[in-house]
């Protein structure tokens, strides 16, 4: 399918920064998924150094990855993703949005994330257990303006460890990168 280019999401300062991140957090021999991958400039550049699949719910994007030669799969979060991935890596939609503002097109699936900005993440909270190998980690974007206390504790509450990692000013958010694991079990 052709795509149409203005209803994907392009590299910009949040795509960098998780790309930084994630070369220093992979590691050889991981199996990584990349979920939301828009364009596809991680999963590309990932690709050269290990194995990895995409998903995004979006079908531009999904032409998008394709057409950079990425193995993407047209899915919300995981469904219909089986197996275990050592590595997550997802730059979710994060930014606040009311009813009246939203759009009604594919693009809007990379921005809006409800209206306290952790709708798609709570659900991928929720999900990402199913698909993490044991010992494995998520590298996950959120913005000052979702809270990254609220996701730390939501992490928290589904039994894993969240530890903020690296940050960056944009404009007038701060983006901040999460790495998340199971946390280790109390000892009896």
């Amino acid at each position: 399918m052709p795509y149409d280019p203005a209803q994907v999401y392009h590299p910009e300062a949040d795509t960098y920064l998780l790309l930084e991140a994630v070369k220093k957090e992979v590691r050889p021999g991981d199996r990584v998924l990349e979920i939301g991958t828009g364009s596809g400039r991680i999963s590309c550049e990932l690709a050269m150094y290990t194995g990895i699949v995409a998903t995004d719910i979006n079908p531009h994007a999904v032409s998008c990855a394709h057409d950079a030669g990425i193995e993407v799969v047209r899915t919300d979060l995981f469904a219909g993703i089986r197996g275990s991935f050592d590595l997550i890596l997802f730059n979710p939609p994060y930014l606040p949005t009311l009813p009246e503002e939203r759009i009604d097109d594919w693009f809007e699936y990379a921005l809006d994330g409800g209206e306290s900005g952790r709708v798609v993440i709570e659900r991928f909270a929720r999900s990402a257990g199913e698909v993490l190998a044991p010992g494995g980690r998520i590298l996950l974007l959120i913005s000052s303006l979702t809270g990254l206390g609220e996701v730390q504790n939501l992490f928290a509450s589904l039994g894993y460890s969240a530890e903020f990692v690296q940050q960056q000013v944009v404009e007038d958010e701060v983006l901040y990168i999460i790495r998340i694991s199971r946390a280790p079990k109390a000892s009896s």
